[in-house]
């Protein structure tokens, strides 16, 4: 084994649009700890990124020093000479400019054999494991960010995004998380369906509230982006546009964004082809979110994640089938400068989970755990027993912040 270890009462409409960019969270009084705890964690943000359709973490950070590595994957190993070298024994992907460039500038690390607790190859089943944050399958119904919103420290209120048309499991719960989806801009006919749904919402504890909040998320959008319409081709525009809504006066502290399109298996290529097309779509937004954060990006932790990794072995149709660990990506200017997180486990036969996939060697919740905690102060006790119940023995990762 290689170890390396380098809501709120109902507002009218135009309360909601008049106020948009100044939404905040009033103070409570805690005493001179609780406002020093508070203040040290203010202003830190968090960037959930799910590549959803299990990404192939060998080709996304490719051990191009692992002597089994090119055997396994023919001709769709990435070649050590179009790599983009992290060390000796790890490259990222030819794609992965942006990551590259911020990994060289002790701004990304990759965790590069991590999985979810159960040996799950189903889509759906695994994704909710990681959404929940579970120990097993289907044990909760809300999602662990969610919970998180709930188990942050007195006085230091922490508050949601979800970006994209549905919220994902990992933000459900009883706490609201603001919503926004690109391209839903409001014209003369939406402002008027939108009053006459607040007047009947009026008396309506739970939708109005959520409909007050959606509205001032889309007036954000439109102020963010000047009145002009968001290009939705525009992956790193798009990002950018994120980026803004957590920077804003009484902006979030956490944004969630889903990629989809990772479940290559047939013609994944190597460093062109399936695989490499999602992998720009990725360096494109983490692009995004460094320019929109701006001096913001150095209180900023982005940690994105995959359901599953896929098989060690190509298949017959030039592509990777459902496996087990796979690589995360951690990045952003608040990050402590490293190398990779965890141990490899080689690609060595006898190594392999159940002879055909890159076996786990750490658990994605002991990474998520550790973040939480350095970087936005959540109580280790409060994360044992409600973010993440029976996860005890997923230890969190320390210092990466």
């Amino acid at each position: 084994m290689i170890a390396h270890r380098p809501s709120g009462p109902l507002v009218s409409r135009r309360t909601v649009l008049n106020s948009a960019l100044a939404a905040g969270v009033g103070a409570t009084f805690l005493g001179a700890a609780g406002a020093a705890a508070a203040a040290e964690f203010a202003g830190r943000k968090l960037v959930v990124i799910i590549q959803r359709g299990a990404c192939d973490g060998l080709s996304l950070a490719p051990p191009i020093g692992d002597p089994d590595y090119v055997g396994l994957r023919g001709d769709i190993a990435i070649a050590s000479d179009k790599a983009l070298a992290i060390d000796g024994h790890f490259g990222l992907h030819p794609r992965l400019v942006k990551v590259h460039e911020l990994m060289l500038a002790g701004q990304a690390r990759i965790v590069p054999a991590a999985a979810i607790p159960q040996r799950i190859r189903s889509h759906f089943e695994a994704q909710d494991l990681l959404e929940t944050g579970g120990a097993q399958l289907y044990a909760s119904t809300t999602g662990w960010l969610n919970r998180t919103l709930q188990a942050a420290q007195p006085g230091h209120a922490i508050t949601a995004l979800s970006i994209g048309a549905q919220e994902p499991l990992i933000l459900r719960g009883p706490v609201q998380a603001q919503s926004w989806s690109p391209g839903g801009r409001l014209n003369g006919q939406t402002n008027r369906v939108a009053n006459a749904l607040m007047d009947l919402y009026a008396g309506d504890a739970l939708l109005g509230p959520a409909l007050a909040t959606g509205l001032q998320t889309e007036a954000q959008a439109d102020v963010i982006n000047g009145g002009k319409p968001l290009n939705g081709a525009d992956v790193q525009a798009f990002a950018n546009t994120a980026a803004k809504f957590l920077i804003a006066p009484g902006g979030p502290s956490i944004a969630v964004l889903s990629l989809d399109g990772f479940d290559t298996h047939a013609n994944q290529g190597a460093d062109n082809g399936q695989l490499a097309n999602r992998l720009s779509l990725v360096d494109n937004v983490i692009a995004g979110l460094q320019t929109g954060l701006g001096e913001h990006w150095k209180d900023t932790v982005v940690v994105m994640a995959t359901e599953f990794g896929r098989t060690a072995r190509v298949n017959g149709t030039h592509g990777t089938d459902h496996g087990t660990a796979s690589c995360m990506v951690l990045a952003g200017g608040a990050l402590k400068p490293g190398g990779i997180v965890g141990d490899w486990p080689t690609l060595q036969p006898a190594r392999l989970f159940e002879n055909r996939d890159l076996a786990p060697t750490l658990d994605v919740r002991a990474v998520f755990k550790g973040v939480l905690i350095d970087h936005l102060g959540i109580d280790r006790g409060r994360l044992e027993t409600a973010v993440f119940p029976n996860s005890r023995e997923a230890q969190p990762v320390a210092g990466l912040v």
